[in-house]
């Protein structure tokens, strides 16, 4: 509100001054609302950052509560240029023999020489089916099989390509079948030098024996010399690379696999064989990682027990106070994490039973956070880890360290949880404040406009009566200076 500052300049009444000490007195209510406004949204503010914390131990919680991260293995090769694996959580540890004799690879086709690679060659349509062959002799100088048979592969339909004017040139043939993903080959045009140099080459997109092709044509005879071919009949076209299954063993035991990625051989375990030789598979149980998953739970539980102490401190010096001192819902909180976390836990499950993080050198301090004697945690993840398992998580989630601590803090931090009902009334309250601040500020201008109004009317009528006092002053005077001179 815009005061009025040349108030009882007419007069000489001091009532621009008196004007301002009642603007003042009539605000201090006004000012006390702001006050209370500031603090509501302090604490607001609080509980966000508080309701983050939670959150953040809770999914530390969750982590721990977990029973497969207590069985992470990790798979180590003794010979990288063999193969390399990979576990997963049904992995079990153990150590395997593995001696790859026979990598697997896909089969490779080659036409006849052709001239030109855009001269037209003939329409029709071209059929891939693909199976194993079985018998027969493989000629190696020639690439073609005798008296062979081929069985086709019943769970991959054929698939077919249709060669016409538009593209019947071998450029035309290679672009029409690499477009048909359903074909399962590529083919490029490989120059070999020689007078009718150009070749299309098929390959298989899958490696393995039964991924061996045959190809009908259905068309006109000189489509069909080029590409029909048949394991155990007419073939046209020369086996380059042929089709095989990956082999090995485990332990001395045979394994067949079509691709060199073998999965399931030893379970949980998927293995990439990239050459000949032997190598052995260890496979041990990562307690680095349940390590670290208990090292993240700490600090973040540290990191909310000081978010706690700073919002719940009262400066007794400068006698003020942080947004949550004595806060009910926040010490609540404290109170049920603490008893939990005290909570000894139901021995179960294999592995000498361990009831409390001491047992594992997790323990409270006299401030309130946590400490991990690392030896101690250390030695109880390599000597037990099942009882440590069994300590922060269970399948049902009913029991666990973990497990208990992740529920708790998801109830917390929910939609119906007490830090939501806490803001709720507190937004609630900061919109009834609104209205009352409005409701008095509107008050408060009409009473500065009134007296405003009086003080205005008071120095005109004050200032009207000192100048007829003055003018009545100088007539006495000077109806008194005339009857002296007579």
């Amino acid at each position: 509100m815009t005061l009025v500052t040349n108030l009882g300049a007419a007069s000489g009444l001091p009532l621009a001054t008196l004007l301002s000490s009642i603007t003042v007195s009539e605000n201090m209510p006004l000012t006390a609302m702001s006050n209370q406004q500031s603090a509501y949204n302090a604490k607001l503010s609080a509980y966000g950052v508080i309701q983050n914390a939670l959150s953040t131990l809770q999914a530390a919680a969750a982590q721990l509560g977990n029973p497969t991260l207590f069985q992470n293995v990790t798979a180590t090769s003794s010979a990288t240029s063999v193969l390399s694996a990979t576990a997963t959580a049904t992995a079990g540890a153990g150590s395997y023999a593995i001696n790859v004799s026979q990598l697997a690879q896909a089969q490779s086709l080659a036409t006849g020489g052709v001239a030109s690679t855009t001269a037209g060659i003939g329409s029709g349509t071209v059929t891939l089916q693909f199976g194993s062959i079985s018998g027969g002799t493989l000629d190696p100088a020639s690439g073609k099989y005798s008296g062979a048979t081929f069985t086709a592969d019943s769970t991959r339909a054929a698939a077919s390509v249709t060669i016409d004017s538009s593209n019947n040139t071998l450029t035309g043939i290679r672009d029409a079948i690499n477009k048909n993903k359903d074909l399962g080959v590529t083919a490029t045009i490989v120059n070999d030098g020689s007078n009718t140099p150009n070749r299309l080459v098929l390959t298989s997109t899958q490696t393995g024996a039964a991924s061996t092709m045959k190809i009908s044509v259905s068309g006109d005879a000189a489509l069909s010399n080029l590409l029909a071919n048949d394991p155990a009949g007419t073939q046209n076209l020369q086996q380059t690379v042929e089709g095989k299954n990956a082999q090995m063993t485990v332990n001395g035991i045979a394994v067949t696999s079509a691709s060199n990625t073998v999965k399931e051989a030893v379970q949980g375990v998927t293995m990439t064989l990239t050459g000949i030789g032997a190598s052995s598979l260890s496979l041990q149980s990562n307690t680095a990682t349940v390590q670290a998953a208990i090292s993240n739970f700490v600090t973040t539980y540290n990191s909310l027990q000081t978010l706690t102490k700073q919002y719940t401190a009262f400066n007794t010096a400068a006698q003020t106070q942080a947004p949550l001192t004595g806060d009910a819902t926040l010490r609540n909180i404290q109170t049920r994490i603490r008893d939990t976390m005290n909570t000894p836990q139901p021995p179960s499950g294999s592995g000498a039973p361990l009831t409390m993080l001491a047992q594992i050198g997790v323990t409270f301090q006299a401030d309130g956070t946590m400490a991990i004697d690392s030896t101690k945690l250390t030695s109880a993840l390599s000597t037990n880890l099942s009882g440590v398992q069994n300590l922060f998580s269970s399948t049902s989630g009913a029991t666990g360290f973990g497990s208990t601590m992740s529920t708790l803090l998801t109830g917390f931090t929910s939609s119906n949880g007490p830090l939501k009902s806490a803001t709720d009334g507190l937004n609630s309250s900061l919109k009834t404040l609104a209205t009352q601040m409005t409701s008095t500020q509107s008050l408060i201008s009409t009473t500065i406009a009134r007296y405003t109004k009086q003080f205005t009317d008071l120095d005109t009528l004050i200032a009207g009566m000192n100048q007829t006092s003055s003018y009545l002053t100088q007539q006495f005077a000077a109806i008194n200076g005339t009857t002296t001179s007579k």
